[in-house]
């Protein structure tokens, strides 16, 4: 999401404009958002109700709820999400995610990430997590023309499909900045967007201890957690971060399974709630 070096004084000033930004982004903007549950609840009465004009309860296309791998209405779901890479330290990453048996959702960035690791790319894929879109450059949408946030995200898309052979139907706007020009943009080229309610503002602080507790404090059902895997503090606090929650009793999904049934629609901003 954010990119800088920690420490540098360049650093330091970003990080006081991104945590700002970060607190106006998430306080309230003038984009509607709709949350899993929400999601969630809007497809279950559709399948019920169409469950009423048939005896399968399902479409012919393996929708229904037995298509699911959990159902996070029942369980208490949370989802693990990784912006702005992949990295150097990507592949340590999916070696933690392999073992714990995770998924995670990992928004890219196409320009010096994208281009530069396709093998993580392609391997984020083929091991079963959700790729999606960061933009090409992280710009901030909000501040271009409808063009220029077309070309942000359809760049990425263009190369991840080329790796993976699938275009995203994900993305996350780099500040969480979004507005009905995004909206729209997102809705033509296939993309929902995706915020998140736990932040460990990882681009701020290499101490992976407080990172990890960071993350833990804010967990709650059907949250979604925002992580960076270019930061040196980050990887090495997923293992922690990881056992702790499934000791308390979280199952992680990627972001369209904690959508599901519900399906992700262009252009619309999915979000849980804050407290």
């Amino acid at each position: 999401m954010f990119r800088f070096r920690p420490g540098s004084r360049r650093g330091t000033a970003a990080v006081a404009l991104a945590a700002a930004s970060l607190m106006l982004t998430l306080g309230g903007c003038g984009v509607d958002r709709v949350t899993p549950q929400d999601a969630r609840g809007k497809a279950g009465k559709a399948e019920g109700e169409a469950g009423t004009q048939s005896e399968a309860g399902t479409d012919d296309k393996g929708t229904g709820a037995g298509a699911r791998r959990v159902d996070c209405a029942e369980v208490k779901c949370i989802a693990l999400t990784f912006d702005a890479g992949p990295g150097k330290d990507t592949p340590r990453l999916l070696d933690i995610l392999k073992e714990k048996r995770v998924p995670a959702t990992f928004f890219l960035l196409g320009k010096k990430h994208v281009d530069r690791y396709p093998q993580v790319v392609k391997r984020i894929a083929d091991e079963g997590h959700e790729v999606a879109n960061h933009t090409w450059s992280h710009r901030i949408l909000t501040d271009l023309d409808e063009a220029e946030v077309r070309e942000e995200l359809a760049r990425t898309q263009t190369a991840v499909e080329k790796i993976t052979g699938r275009k995203p139907t994900l993305m996350r706007p780099p500040q969480g900045r979004t507005d009905d020009t995004v909206s729209e943009v997102s809705k033509e080229l296939g993309l929902a967007q995706i915020l998140w309610s736990v932040t460990a503002k990882d681009y701020s602080t290499t101490d992976s201890a407080l990172i990890r507790q960071r993350v833990i404090d804010q967990s709650r059902r059907d949250g979604i957690i925002l992580l960076h895997d270019i930061y040196d503090g980050t990887v090495p606090a997923v293992p922690s971060i990881i056992d702790e929650l499934k000791h308390r009793g979280f199952t992680f999904v990627t972001v369209p399974e904690l959508l599901a049934p519900g399906k992700a629609e262009p252009g619309v901003v999915y979000a849980p709630e804050s407290e």
